[in-house]
């Protein structure tokens, strides 16, 4: 693989260029192009995050002092930013989202066999949004509020590897509930989600295909105890119960029996109500699950620090979506390099180690290693650490 290349083109190798390039085709994307085809807009943009680029002429000014290796690493010529922002403007953006998705496909297999941390077989989904606020003046088609503008980012989050299963890019005005309606709910398979998902005809739909849900209850939830099963209060167990809904429609849209688990943190003192439909699993597990959730957040929480999508190099709706998709493909990605490589280090690491050696002709295995102690200092402990075991 090293051959005398670039770090960078020795992780652009790790894409599977084939399945682009058909991907490209179906969308006619390179269809009458002379410059920067769509491979090399997906190397110019996912360079920016890489390297943390801020705007175009950051993108054009790095790659033009680099003039000598460009080819190496899949550039026929100098990037210009006018034509990187054509490219961002009127490139299909589902070519990217495509792509992102195979690549999580592929990511989902290598982290399929690590462990959750519980004794649980079915796979685990944690489900929700995050809103990446905009200028309503220069992003208008992004409606949000009257006087603002945003996007959201809703994901399903694979909890073994935290791999996202599922995105979709919405405007800033679609409520969470929508999202259940873009699943497919897996039979076997566990979403948890916070309250804001809590709609009965959606969660029925889940239970009669056979998945199942853990959320939270809302306080006016209308309910009567049908069965309670003995607990252990010292594991923070209040009650486990079995429920019948009594209102005088989730009764009809949700007639089936529900487990509702009341939950005292012995550290915060707070009781959290969660309503699930998984009878089987023990009343901690299903605790155990729901504070799982926070893996989600932390997702978001890294995306947002980590990858450029507080700052957009294009105002239009297919250039914000591409450059969300280029960056959710990015950190699929890195991860992907990280199980295939047999990595030990964190993904921020990783990326940490990258955005200062891309250049650099080296083993991609060795120098990401971290053979060298002094890789150690690009780990910042009060950072988010999604891969750390």
């Amino acid at each position: 693989m090293y051959g005398g290349k670039t770090l960078f083109a020795q992780l652009m190798d790790f894409v599977p260029w084939t399945t682009f390039s058909k991907i490209v085709a179906r969308y006619s994307g390179d269809h009458r192009v002379r410059r920067l085809s769509c491979g090399e807009q997906y190397r110019a943009m996912a360079f920016a995050q890489l390297t943390y680029r801020e705007s175009l002429r950051d993108i054009e000014t790095c790659l033009s002092v680099q003039v000598s290796k460009l080819y190496h690493m899949g550039f026929r010529e100098p990037v210009r930013r006018s034509t990187l922002a054509d490219a961002n403007e009127t490139r299909d953006w589902r070519i990217h989202a495509e792509l992102a998705q195979r690549l999580i496909i592929q990511a989902r297999k290598f982290y399929a066999d690590d462990s959750l941390g519980l004794e649980l077989t079915n796979t685990a989904y944690a489900l929700d949004s995050t809103t990446i606020d905009l200028c309503l003046s220069v992003f208008p088609w992004a409606h949000f509020r009257a006087t603002k503008a945003a996007v959201k980012m809703h994901t399903l989050l694979d909890l073994r590897g935290n791999i996202p299963s599922f995105i979709h890019v919405s405007d800033g005005k679609l409520h969470d509930v929508h999202a259940l309606d873009l699943l497919l709910p897996e039979a076997g398979a566990i979403y948890v989600m916070d309250r804001a998902y809590v709609d009965f005809t959606r969660l029925h739909a889940f239970n009669l295909a056979g998945a199942f849900f853990v959320t939270r209850a809302k306080s006016n939830m209308d309910a009567h105890r049908v069965y309670s099963a003995p607990t252990d209060r010292t594991t923070g167990i209040v009650c486990d119960q079995t429920i019948a809904l009594d209102g005088h429609y989730t009764s009809r849209i949700y007639p089936e029996h529900l487990r509702r688990i009341r939950f005292r943190d012995p550290e915060s003192g707070k009781t959290l109500v969660f309503i699930t439909n998984q009878f089987g699993l023990p009343a901690t597990t299903i605790c155990a699950l729901y504070k799982s959730r926070w893996q989600v957040e932390l997702f978001f929480k890294w995306i947002k620090q980590h990858l450029r999508i507080k700052r957009f190099f294009g105002t239009s709706e297919n250039a914000v979506k591409t450059q969300i998709w280029i960056a959710v493909s990015v950190y699929v990605l890195v991860a992907i390099v990280k199980k295939r490589l047999n990595l030990d280090a964190s993904l921020y690491t990783l990326l940490q180690i990258l955005s200062v050696t891309l250049f650099e002709k080296m083993p991609i295995d060795q120098t990401l290693a971290g053979s060298d102690p002094r890789c150690d200092t690009f780990q910042i402990t009060n950072q988010l650490n999604l891969f750390a075991h």
